[in-house]
């Protein structure tokens, strides 16, 4: 029986684990200015610490970002044009971003981010394109 349960647990765990890509596409990307940073949030975390986030060159009209190995559920992405790459979505003094900013299903909010249904998607297996605007 000891075998049985032994064997059942090696194959288990040699059994892929069901994991997607989330592949974000961020348009209206101003030309060679800074950093596109991007995350990819559950609900727990939105507008938090993101468990996936990215960053890298930005890339004149569109700047495409791919995150592997996301587990299928539902997710919200936010994406931000970082010009002066100080890691940061820089703000004026009333709190109002300065820089170009986005949401899946390009959710917004009336005063302040949109909540995490707005900007929800969900993710299945294989790819899951998440198109964000810059505003």
């Amino acid at each position: 029986m000891r075998h049985l349960l032994l064997s059942c647990a090696l194959l288990l765990a040699a059994l892929p684990v069901s994991a997607a890509t989330v592949e974000v596409r961020v348009s209206n990307v101003a030309a060679g200015k800074g950093k596109i940073n991007v995350a990819v949030c559950d609900r727990e975390r939105f507008l938090k610490q993101c468990a996936h986030h990215a960053s890298v060159p930005a890339q004149a009209g569109e700047t495409v970002v791919a995150f592997r190995d996301i587990p299928p559920g539902t997710w919200a992405v936010l994406a931000y044009q970082d010009e002066n790459e100080n890691k940061q979505l820089d703000r004026n003094f009333l709190g109002i971003p300065t820089e170009n900013y986005g949401f899946s299903r390009d959710a917004a909010g009336r005063f302040g981010p949109p909540d995490f249904d707005a900007a929800a998607i969900e993710v299945r297996d294989g790819t899951t394109t998440a198109p964000i605007k810059l505003h």
